[in-house]
């Protein structure tokens, strides 16, 4: 899959291409995508992303990652890229970094 990373403060976009069933944070920290971490395991938030396009491609929110979500007061779009499991699949991923 195709995995677009919008520019955000943090960074200049970033383009990949990669296979499914990897976790998000580590294809983020691998092409040095513009996404801020901090705690990395679904308590603070830094990490939020807006799915632009492609959320078929990515597994379901689990409770812990639904809980802080819903804290944040975040968009159904929204997701923690710590949290994250890409799917077997082709397609386009496009994401946003969130900067409150």
């Amino acid at each position: 899959m195709r995995i677009v990373f919008r520019e955000s403060r943090v960074g200049k976009a970033v383009t990949v291409e990669r296979d499914g069933g990897q976790a998000l944070l580590d294809v983020c920290d691998d092409a040095r995508a513009p996404v801020e971490f901090s705690c990395r395991s679904a308590s603070c938030g830094t990490c939020r992303i807006d799915v632009i396009e492609g959320d078929a491609l990515l597994d379901p929110a689990k409770e812990d990652e639904i809980e802080v979500l819903r804290t944040l007061g975040a968009s159904p779009r929204q997701r923690l890229a710590c949290q994250v499991q890409l799917r077997e699949g082709r397609g386009l991923l496009e994401l946003g970094w969130v900067d409150d």
